[in-house]
């Protein structure tokens, strides 16, 4: 797939932003678990905080290839700041598609600028996989709905401004499940402590919490009982966005596993004149290459609504996180006993990567997706 002038100034941007702005400091952010929203909000200047907004709400207007070009090129600075840029547009946009006229100019102009963060609240402590089964419970009470029940593992909890929250307004199942805008104001509502994480450091993520959280009806976002169809909307745009970030975590990876190899020398030579290490390398980087090629495909069809668009965008999230965190694990296995050391920053790459081969859907669920499609089509 050829790209377009336009694209390639698009990605050549966001890769000056990540040099400048988020490489120098990532191993420092991670370290102190510091969420620098001053540099979030310098992204936001630049169009990314509302990547696929129309301009009228401060905007950019932009295609999902377009989009997995922004995260591959950020997340060669910082996967984790990449990854909670990524949750922001999905929030916002699944306001832009579903909230009503007074939802959307009251969150997304200030969303399209970060002045306000957004979280997407889906998974529960007993519903992860399974998002239907959610116990989050939201009872209409008069002009207001009441909220009661915990989220969990929400990227930007205790930060963000604005909450899209599944809750169950209904009976059993995916049927019964809403959706509602709530700021992080509402009485009632109280945020855990910051997880300790294996990776994802630079990014806070804890429990949301609603003890009888008063929401004004007009919070329903999309219609009641429509919130699974909500929630399940952004996963495919989703799905490519983490795709996204863990190659570009990757080839940042790879491209100090280059450097080093190519500085270094045992037993006489050059660690990069030896003929297994080059092989290594070359099937490092056509893994990158072939899970590049199935992402451009599936970003490609769901900006065309093409029928295999979720199909595919599972196989590219599934084939792309897996490649991604093998790149970066064989980069740092390459720098030996250096890889293993905080200062290089390949250690942090490898930690932040491995969670994507579980949020968005784990990669079983991929395969489920996949599989689904394959005998519904033999059938």
């Amino acid at each position: 797939m050829r790209l377009t002038d336009e694209q390639r100034a698009l990605r050549d941007t966001a890769a000056e932003f990540a040099a400048e702005h988020l490489a120098p400091h990532a191993i420092e952010w991670d370290q102190a678990k510091h969420f620098p929203v001053d540099v979030l909000r310098k992204a936001a200047q630049l169009g990314m905080g509302g990547i696929y907004l129309p301009e009228d709400l401060g905007g950019s207007a932009l295609g999902r290839l377009d989009g997995v070009l922004v995260f591959e090129a950020l997340a060669t600075g910082c996967p984790s700041l990449a990854a909670y840029i990524s949750i922001h547009n999905m929030v916002a946009t699944m306001i832009e598609k579903f909230g009503d006229d007074a939802q959307r100019h009251r969150y997304l102009p200030r969303m399209s600028t970060m002045d306000a963060f957004g979280s997407y609240c889906l998974t529960e402590p007993d519903a992860g996989s399974d998002a239907a089964a959610l116990s989050t419970r939201a009872r209409r009470d008069g002009d207001h709905y009441v909220l009661d029940g915990v989220k969990q593992f929400i990227s930007g909890a205790g930060t963000s401004d604005v909450h899209v929250v599944l809750a169950r307004t209904g009976g059993p199942g995916a049927r019964g499940i809403s959706a509602f805008i709530v700021e992080r104001d509402t009485p009632g509502l109280s945020f855990g402590p910051n997880e300790i994480k294996m990776g994802w450091n630079a990014q806070p993520t804890r429990q949301v919490i609603f003890e009888g959280a008063r929401i004004p009806a007009s919070a329903l976002l999309g219609g009641e009982g429509n919130g699974f169809r909500v929630a399940m909307s952004a996963l495919d745009g989703g799905r490519l966005n983490i795709s996204a970030c863990s190659l570009g975590g990757a080839e940042s990876a790879l491209g100090m596993a280059v450097r080093h190899l190519s500085e270094r020398s045992a037993f006489g030579t050059k660690l990069s004149e030896k003929q297994a290490l080059q092989f290594r390398l070359a099937d490092m980087r056509t893994d990158l290459e072939a899970a590049r090629t199935l992402l451009w495909r599936a970003a490609d069809a769901l900006d065309q609504g093409e029928e295999t668009a979720t199909q595919l965008s599972a196989m590219a999230k599934r084939f792309c996180t897996d490649t991604g965190f093998e790149v970066a694990n064989q980069a740092l296995q390459l720098h030996g006993g250096y890889g293993y050391l905080a200062e290089y920053g390949l250690e942090k790459i490898v930690r932040d990567l491995r969670v994507h081969q579980i949020l968005e859907g784990t990669n079983e669920i991929m395969r489920v997706i996949i599989s689904r499609r394959m005998l519904q089509e033999a059938s």
